[in-house]
C-alpha cells in the first residue's frame, strides 16, 4: 500500500501540532518552550509541512538569508512514515526556491542512517569535503 501524503508551503502548522510532531520523534529540547518553538518556525525562511489526512506528519524549514546561505534547520518525519520517501520529497520542495545558494548547511546527530540520508541528498560531511574548511558551533 502507497503512503499518500500532501506537501504545502502555505499551511504553517498551529503550536499543539508542532508540539506533538516534535514530541513524536524526541526532540524535547524543543518542545518544552512550546511558543519559542511556534515562533521559531513562523520566522523561518521557507516551511514545508506534511500532512496525512489533515493531520501534520512532516516539516522540514530553513533560515538564512536565501541568497547566500541557506541552514537546514528542521527537518522531521513522525517515527511511523519515516523511509516513505516524505523526507525526500519535503527536503527538494523547501530548498527548490534556493538552487542557486551557495551554501546549503546543517547540523544533525552522528547516526549512520542520518548520514546515508543526507549523502543521497547530495550533502558531503564536513570532514569529507573536498577543500579543507571547518565548522564550529556553540550550543547555549
Amino acid at each position: 500500500m502507497a503512503t499518500t501524503f500532501t506537501l504545502s508551503d502555505h499551511d504553517l502548522p498551529q503550536r499543539d501540532e508542532l508540539v506533538a510532531l516534535y514530541d513524536s520523534v524526541g526532540w524535547t529540547s524543543y518542545t518544552r518552550d512550546p511558543d519559542r518553538l511556534y515562533d521559531a518556525v513562523n520566522r523561518s525562511l521557507r516551511v514545508v509541512c506534511a500532512r496525512q489526512r489533515g493531520r501534520l506528519v512532516g516539516l522540514a524549514r530553513v533560515v538564512g538569508d536565501g541568497l547566500t546561505i541557506v541552514y537546514l534547520q528542521d527537518i522531521l518525519v513522525t517515527p511511523d512514515l519515516q523511509g516513505t520517501g516524505m523526507g525526500r520529497a519535503m527536503l527538494d520542495r523547501v530548498l527548490q526556491p534556493y538552487a542557486d545558494v551557495r551554501q546549503k548547511v546543517l547540523i544533525t546527530d552522528d547516526e549512520p542512517r542520518q548520514r546515508a540520508f543526507y549523502e543521497a541528498m547530495g550533502f558531503t560531511e564536513i570532514r569529507d569535503h573536498e577543500h579543507p574548511i571547518r565548522a564550529f558551533v556553540r550550543f547555549d
